[in-house]
């Protein structure tokens, strides 16, 4: 035990025993240490010291935090980005960390920081909205509460459906669709934020509806009465399993109250988001099944 501790000293001049630090950490070593930690903590720890500052460059720690398809992701990013061989993974991290718009910019993906997940949000304008060309019924307004800028705000209508579909190479795992809500509209004065409930009206009398089905056959129905006043929501309309990282599978979902007997309006669409499941960076309903 004594002659293990001494291997770990140094003698100073002085005579004294030097006691060996985190800095005399082999780079080696500080990669296997990095290697279970999520990326925030790996940038965290490469300030600490020379070694760790060296193995959180190291790609074979950062290839464990990209998803099985980062290479198809990356082709995905356009031309401003070099060839996946050219790009340390630390680097390829980075950029797919960022947004990735898509679709004129009505559609975008990012990896989640923490665990390296991909995210997907598609805007209203991405969607299809019944009666979204009528100004009597809808309204596009610009906001900053939305990662868009723009929401489809519903003044009144008797058919209210929204339905969209994705395509997409999801990494292989577990994931979450929500539909992201907000009854009223807000704006903001004098730096205060506001929310009008003026014209809210028809949520009460019946549920809405949400569906998901996937073309490998996963499907998912439930509803929920929308009463929630004044705050962004995301309604869970069901989760999906994508089995393969090279296989793309096709979404098909829809947000629906069909109920002609009444109108209903005052509800805000801005998106339809793709977490993986457990992720859930807002506050969270579930529908009913």
């Amino acid at each position: 035990m004594g002659a293990g501790a001494s291997d770990l000293a140094g003698v100073e001049p002085s005579g004294k025993v030097a006691r060996a630090g985190l800095g005399d950490l082999p780079e080696l070593c500080a990669a296997e240490v990095l290697l279970h930690l999520d990326a925030p903590d790996i940038c965290r720890l490469a300030r600490l010291n020379r070694a760790f500052r060296g193995a959180a460059a190291a790609d074979f720690v950062w290839e464990t935090k990209l998803p099985g398809n980062y290479g198809h992701l990356l082709h995905l990013v356009g031309d401003d980005a070099k060839e996946g061989g050219e790009m340390g993974k630390k680097d390829i991290f980075a950029r797919l960390a960022k947004p990735v718009p898509f679709d004129d910019g009505k559609r975008e993906f990012w990896l989640e920081k923490s665990k390296g997940g991909v995210c997907m949000a598609l805007s209203s304008k991405a969607l299809i909205i019944t009666g979204i060309d009528d100004r009597r019924y809808w309204v596009n307004m610009p906001t900053a509460e939305s990662r868009f800028h723009s929401i489809a705000y519903l003044q009144q209508i008797w058919w209210f459906e929204v339905v969209g579909e994705v395509d997409f190479c999801f990494p292989a795992g577990t994931y979450s669709l929500y539909f992201r809500l907000h009854l009223g509209m807000s704006s903001t004065r004098f730096g205060r934020r506001t929310c009008s409930s003026e014209q809210i009206h028809g949520w009460d009398k019946k549920p809405v509806r949400f569906q998901l089905s996937t073309s490998d056959g996963q499907h998912a129905v439930s509803q929920c009465y929308l009463d929630e006043r004044g705050s962004w929501i995301l309604y869970h309309v069901g989760d999906f399993v994508a089995s393969s990282s090279g296989q793309a599978i096709k979404l098909k979902f829809s947000l629906a109250q069909i109920d002609c007997t009444h109108t209903k309006g005052g509800l805000c669409v801005d998106s339809v988001l793709i977490y993986p499941k457990g992720f859930e960076p807002e506050r969270v309903i579930r529908a009913q099944k």
